[in-house]
């Protein structure tokens, strides 16, 4: 998975948990993540999450957040690692692209767009409706 700059910055800055770790997203330096309901529980602490939410959520919000900034659905699709649509059925026998410079593209023009959100300052880029944060259309 191609990562933009922004993520991989992110992952350089994650501190080991032992010296030996082959993985950065542990929790004992032996194996990967594989409880993701615990790592929840820990988010939402971190965050004082007040409203349900679940991980899946952000796979949705970066489908959404990519259309709305003109990535192509096919494109969001294969970053995503979704098999619908341009890749489903007869048009899936026949299309085998990975689009792999169409997905970095994709993916950091997704990450410049969450950085200038974060780094803005404005406080009506992110509106608060009824206990959700959205992104406003007006980025």
């Amino acid at each position: 998975m191609p990562l933009p700059p922004l993520a991989r910055a992110i992952i350089a800055g994650v501190k080991p948990i032992a010296s030996a770790a082959s993985y950065v997203f542990t929790t004992n330096g032996r194996s990967a993540i594989s409880g993701w309901s615990a790592i929840k529980k820990v988010l939402d602490a971190a965050m004082g999450a007040t409203s349900p939410w679940r991980l899946h959520d952000l796979r949705r919000t970066a489908a959404t957040g990519m259309a709305e900034i003109g990535i192509p659905p096919h494109i969001v699709e294969a970053a995503l690692n979704h098999v619908s649509g341009a890749k489903a059925g007869v048009a899936g026998t026949y299309n085998r692209a990975a689009y792999a410079n169409e997905k970095r593209a994709a993916l950091e023009r997704w990450a410049l767009h969450i950085e200038r959100l974060v780094s803005s300052g404005e406080p009506d880029k992110v509106v608060n409706l009824h206990g959700h944060r959205q992104v406003s259309s007006q980025t």
